[in-house]
């Protein structure tokens, strides 16, 4: 009897032990290590959610808020999903939006103020108009996650009968918030500045105009209007070090482009581009440069399609620090901007180009790893290597 116990005892260690490296071999499948010139990184998959997740923050520092493009808001519990649990739940309480074609439910950054702040396209007239809205989330004891008092905050000028083209990103300084508008598909919105289509709109935190805005005084131009000639800015970040507000947009064929934003300044689309027509050789406007006309600081040719853009700060990357980071969509990697000591554009580094996803949304925590999304589902962690 004794000897039969003994021979179970034994059996149950040796079960454990194989358990146990099973789920090692698990583990690492899930973490690749890469280098970049500057620093060597791990990857790490932590779960695919049903949709294309377009916008992420933090509701605290285990859980994710992740907007789905189709009209869905979802919570990612990062404990659960290492643990391959059910690790995301819907979120309700969202109003009617008009997710068809580039539209959808699209980003989210939690304000200053505590609120979460959003921009979807919202249905209008048989169409979608690039809304701001902000909404207050909370979390249970048991981990239940819910949304309340949720306002429009702005419903932008821009409606059109074209699915493309909504902006659509968000970021604050140390007063305001920004955020983007695309042209609609509508190259003529670029330099009509009676509506919001093609601009950075700048808002103070309860939807209100700031009186110093640069075109409050002037007639032909929207009030909320920060500049304009912005064909499709899909990411805007805050350098809060040189205060210098930057965005991202897609040129055509062609031509995407990283702008400083200046208030009051004119970027130029579609009079100047650096691309070409989707159905020909021919250069799109009249030149890629013009007198009054603010040219960009770093322009991608072939297009990369950049989704998103962050200023990196962290202490987990030292070597990034100060350095700007945009999703691509086309090309399908990590666009690393290498800046220099005055906050300037200075370098590139693409980084996981064989992953072959569609990279949309960055995050970072507050330790300085980088997450981001993919239009694949996926949402992945980048820390550094061990």
């Amino acid at each position: 009897m004794v000897k039969t116990l003994q021979i179970d005892s034994f059996l149950k260690t040796i079960i454990c032990c194989f358990l146990c490296l099973i789920a090692l071999a698990a583990k690492a499948e899930r973490l690749s290590t890469f280098a970049s010139q500057d620093q060597s990184f791990e990857l790490e998959k932590l779960i695919q959610v049903p949709g294309v997740p377009w916008g992420m923050a933090w509701l605290n520092s285990n859980t994710l808020i992740v907007t789905l493009r189709r009209g869905e808001l979802v919570s990612v519990n990062l404990t659960k999903a290492k643990q391959g649990k059910q690790a995301w739940q819907n979120i309700s309480g969202l109003p009617a939006v008009w997710a068809q074609g580039q539209g959808g439910l699209l980003d989210v950054v939690k304000g200053p103020d505590g609120y979460f702040y959003f921009t979807y396209s919202k249905p209008q007239n048989g169409s979608g108009v690039t809304t701001l809205a902000k909404a207050q989330i909370q979390q249970n004891e048991i981990g239940q996650v819910s949304m309340s008092a949720w306002q429009d905050v702005f419903i932008s000028d821009s409606a059109s009968s074209s699915n493309r083209h909504y902006g659509s990103r968000i970021t604050f300084d140390d007063s305001y918030i920004y955020f983007s508008i695309g042209d609609r598909g509508d190259r003529d919105n670029g330099q009509n500045t009676l509506n919001h289509a093609a601009t950075i709109v700048r808002l103070n935190l309860d939807g209100s105009v700031p009186s110093n805005n640069p075109f409050v005084a002037n007639k032909k131009v929207a009030d909320a209007i920060y500049s304009y000639g912005h064909r499709n800015p899909q990411g805007l970040a805050y350098d809060t070090k040189h205060q210098h507000v930057w965005a991202i947009e897609h040129g055509p064929r062609g031509g995407d482009e990283l702008n400083l934003l200046e208030a009051g300044a004119n970027y130029g689309w579609p009079i100047t581009s650096h691309g070409k027509e989707y159905w020909g050789p021919l250069k799109v406007g009249e030149a890629e440069t013009k007198e009054g006309i603010n040219s960009p600081l770093k322009v991608y040719v072939p297009s990369i399609a950049p989704g998103s853009l962050l200023y990196y700060s962290g202490e987990a990357f030292p070597a990034w620090q100060g350095d700007l980071f945009s999703g691509a969509l086309k090309l399908q990697h990590l666009n690393r901007i290498i800046m220099d000591e005055n906050g300037m554009p200075a370098g590139e580094e693409r980084l996981l180009e064989d992953l072959n996803e569609r990279v949309r949304a960055l995050l970072s925590d507050s330790q300085g790893n980088l997450y981001f999304s993919a239009d694949s589902g996926n949402l992945y962690k980048i820390s550094p290597a061990r």
